[in-house]
């Protein structure tokens, strides 16, 4: 196979406009046009309201080019354009090639008939407005949406989030979002490779399945180039499997072969590996990779060839009875996982803005943070294969939604599905064999919107009695129904949306994946419409502390059987944010701060859950960072719990890792990757060893949550003092910790210790020591709200000194320093060891973090600045 990359000589144009102008591919018009200067930074201050028009207009691509002479030597030319977004007309020397209507799709076209030899060639693409598309579906037939969106983008296979969500602006994109190539071939192409392990006996087989294609006999030239002239008979094709560790000696590849007549036709081959290297999540053990190579060749030539990366691992989704109900836990290598992690959304609302490091960047960062699972959410598009490489690397579980969100989709529209069909196809073909992979999950609450918010104006005794048929488990919720002859849209849809999620999409995933589990939405029971968020079976999505209003209290309230969505709103760090407004700006009230809230009560729910917490903040800054701590707090209330009833709850995800614009969001990561206080909080409350408390006056319980493989023995020591360091009582106790579970270390009784007279001048403070005296961490527990502990002025003091490459920062206070942040002035990207951590009296933290590029020791010495609680109302 020959590949040919379309040049770099873009250009675009309004259409309808005659003068063309430079662009960039992969890319699309915002950022074209960004990049000439004619617009400003849609994410700056309220910018985003004055370019809702690019969305509202049609634009066209084009480009010329001059195929290498030898790309003519193929006996086939293709145009491979493996993303456009969305709604375009592709035409090639003035004759229209064909349509694309769906980002998530690769698109193929024979130009082998249509291209010039020796001269150049005009390529042209003509992009619809995607908004108008919307509007005029929703007018033709109206479905339930997002509210904070733009109407009618379920009608498009398009980013949903690109319309507007919760978290994100109204900006949908236009333009060449993936790579745009000629690839020229003979004889025959890999279509098609499924991998498929088997682990028996100590070691793997690999069944790959490889699907030929073989090139049409019309097609055919007779001029054969360097393939010579057709056989007189059918040419024999050698089909090659090879396999060999990704970092090892290639001593140990193992192949296969098979020799077959050219032709459309699948060929099974199979490899054994010996002492497979296994690969495991993140903090279970190795990430060890594989790459598997698969060719075609035809007398020594290779015609096409592709390249795998796998890990060696088996994975279930374990639903079994058990004394809670059915647990939903995820089996790797026959270990049961404690999934900790987040839910992922697009990393940039132009996605071809994110670059390479960026992603790792992020990826890195969930890993650096014990994180194990990222949900790829619903309502963005499914990742690039950097995305799942980087998992594979890191040792992220993937769990992968279709692309479905929050709405009501046109699933009984023949062509609409057909459209889906192989969207399908196309993307599980692409990430089956990721070792990252984890689940498929049909969509993104809508099933809860079906069954709780309101959707179906009438009940769900009202379904028509043909589906009693096709899904009898659902016979306690539907009997008593009646015939009716002409059903009202939104029972068409809601049957639809039966037929799609709960027999279609699996009869598509049972031929092309059998070998990941799947999931009919998230939240659910399994139970079509029924207690979407049990608490007994299935995932759950738990947003009564947000939505509802409830205090961070309420977790504790709710133990489910896998925890796939919570959250509580920050803003930015101080630096994104300063970056994005001008100084008039900087007040939460403000009109470009509310713009840049995208949940409609976001800032009112802010303020009233920190007036539950923490004395109102002095300044902007203050607002800033009190935000993050309690953010931070929420979650960290939250994930304790469910980690101490772990023997129930077999995972977490919080919502939501990272950010595709600079707005107040619930994500740990902000829009540049910066590290929130959430995110350092993680690092320590998804710490393989977990100490917390739980805390009901008089009694206070200490546990102690394992995701080590072995028992664990250390020392738990604890201490009741008042916030200047003198002991009111104290104690310690052994502990060996068994692995995988979650320990009662102690249980006390502080009646006689903590009182009402001395409740806001005394804290616990608990620590964790391993065997040998090591601490490994450590935790403050107040007896009153932060808002009414007694603080003073902790006088922190500093000593910084480099080393080697970083910057060593020893912190000491006088009186407790409570969320003690450390900063680096100018360097708002460095990551220090641990931030945003409690420092009682008389206690020495040592925190560490790289010396930035370019920065001299004396100069990140002078740059270190800390601020803390008492800061945030005294400043």
């Amino acid at each position: 196979m020959q590949i040919f990359p379309i040049p770099q000589n873009w250009q675009f144009r309004r259409l309808g406009e005659n003068d063309w102008h430079p662009a960039t591919v992969p890319g699309g018009v915002h950022t074209d046009l960004l990049a000439l200067g004619w617009i400003p930074e849609p994410f700056e201050r309220d910018n985003e309201t004055r370019l809702q028009w690019i969305a509202e207009s049609d634009w066209e691509y084009r480009c010329t080019f001059t195929p290498a002479a030898t790309l003519f030597n193929e006996e086939a030319i293709t145009l491979v354009a493996d993303g456009l977004d969305t709604l375009a007309e592709v035409w090639l020397n003035g004759k229209r090639l064909g349509r694309a209507n769906n980002q998530f799709r690769q698109w193929r076209w024979d130009v082998k008939n249509r291209l010039r030899r020796g001269e150049k060639n005009e390529l042209r693409i003509r992009f619809a407005s995607p908004t108008l598309a919307a509007r005029a579906g929703q007018s033709r037939r109206p479905m339930y949406g997002v509210s904070e969106a733009l109407e009618g983008g379920p009608h498009l296979r398009k980013a949903p989030s690109q319309f507007g969500w919760d978290w994100g602006p109204k900006l949908p994109a236009i333009g060449i979002w993936k790579e745009i190539r000629l690839e020229g071939h003979s004889i025959a192409r890999l279509a098609d490779v499924h991998l498929r392990q088997f682990h028996e006996d100590g070691e793997v087989r690999l069944e790959a399945t490889v699907s030929m294609e073989a090139v049409a006999k019309d097609d055919a030239e007779p001029d054969r180039g360097e393939l010579g002239g057709r056989e007189s008979g059918p040419r024999k094709i050698e089909v090659h499997v090879a396999v060999a560790p990704v970092n090892g000696d290639d001593s140990t590849r193992v192949e296969s072969h098979e020799r077959v007549a050219e032709g459309n036709r699948r060929i099974p081959l199979e490899v054994r590996i010996k002492s497979p290297q296994l690969w495991w999540p993140n903090g279970y053990g190795e990430q060890n990779l594989y790459r598997v190579t698969v060719s075609l060749e035809y007398e020594g030539k290779i015609l096409d060839r592709k390249t795998y990366q796998i890990g060696l691992r088996t994975l279930e989704l374990r639903r079994q009875p058990d004394e809670y109900g059915e647990s939903f836990q995820f089996v790797v290598n026959g270990v049961p996982i404690f999934a900790k992690g987040a839910n992922w959304i697009p990393a940039d609302t132009f996605i071809t803005r994110v670059d390479a490091a960026h992603l790792e960047r992020l990826i890195a960062s969930a890993a650096d943070t014990h994180q194990n699972m990222l949900r790829v959410w619903g309502g963005g598009f499914y990742e690039s294969e950097q995305f799942y490489d980087l998992c594979d690397r890191y040792g992220i579980l993937v769990w992968q939604d279709f692309v479905f969100s929050c709405s009501s989709y046109p699933l009984d529209e023949p062509d609409f599905l057909e459209n889906v069909r192989q969207e399908v196809i196309e993307n599980v073909r692409r990430l089956r064999h990721r070792a990252c992979l984890a689940l498929w999950c049909g969509n993104n609450e809508m099933e809860q919107g079906w069954a709780e918010w309101g959707w179906a104006p009438h009940p769900l005794e009202e379904m028509i009695p043909a589906l009693l048929e096709q899904y009898p488990e659902i016979r306690p919720l539907v009997e008593g129904m009646g015939e009716r002859k002409h059903l009202p849209d939104w029972e068409a849809q809601r049957s639809a949306y039966l037929r799609f999620f709960h027999r279609t999409l699996p009869e598509w995933l049972a031929d092309l994946d059998p070998d990941t589990p799947y999931w009919p939405s998230s939240p659910s029971s399994n139970t079509p419409f029924h207690d979407v968020n049990s608490p007994d079976r299935g995932d759950a999505h738990h947003w009564e502390v947000w939505h509802g209003r409830k205090p961070f209290t309420a977790y504790r309230t709710f133990t489910p059987r896998f925890m796939s969505e919570f959250g509580f709103q920050s803003f930015p760090t101080l630096a994104t944010l300063t970056a994005y407004t001008a100084p008039e700006d900087r007040n939460l009230t403000s009109y470009v701060m509310e713009h840049y809230q995208r949940s409609p009560v976001g800032n009112g729910l802010i303020i009233a859950q920190m007036a539950q917490t923490f004395r109102m903040p002095a300044d902007f800054r203050a607002w800033i960072y009190l935000s993050m701590v309690l953010q931070a707090e929420g979650i960290r209330y939250g994930v304790e719990h469910w980690r101490r009833n772990m023997a129930r709850v077999s995972g977490t995800l919080y919502w939501q890792l990272n950010d595709c614009w600079p707005g107040a969001s619930w994500s740990s990561l902000d829009y540049h990757g910066r590290w929130k206080a959430l995110h350092y909080a993680a690092k320590r409350f998804y710490a393989p060893l977990l100490l917390s408390v739980e805390d009901d006056l008089p009694r206070v319980d200490l546990h102690l949550s394992s995701d080590l493989a072995a028992p664990f023995k250390g020392t738990v020591s604890w201490r009741v003092e008042t916030l200047d360091g003198e002991e009111v009582a104290a104690g310690s106790q052994k502990v060996i910790a068994a692995p995988r579970r979650d320990t009662l270390v102690a249980s006390l009784n502080l009646a006689g210790n903590v009182t009402p007279a001395n409740a806001r001048q005394v804290i616990l403070v608990s620590e964790l020591h391993d065997i040998r005296g090591n601490l490994l961490s450590r935790g403050i527990t107040p007896f009153v709200p932060s808002k009414h502990l007694d603080l003073r002025d902790p006088q922190i003091e500093t000593r910084v000194r480099s080393k080697g490459g970083d910057l060593c920062i020893e912190l000491t206070a006088r009186s407790l320093a409570r969320f003690v942040e450390v900063r680096l002035a100018g360097f708002p990207d460095v990551v220090f060891s641990d931030n945003y951590f409690d420092l009682p009296a008389g206690r020495t933290v040592e925190i560490q973090c790289p010396l930035p590029e370019g920065c001299r020791g004396e100069e990140a010495i002078r740059a270190v600045q800390v601020y803390s609680l008492f800061d945030s109302f005294t400043a």
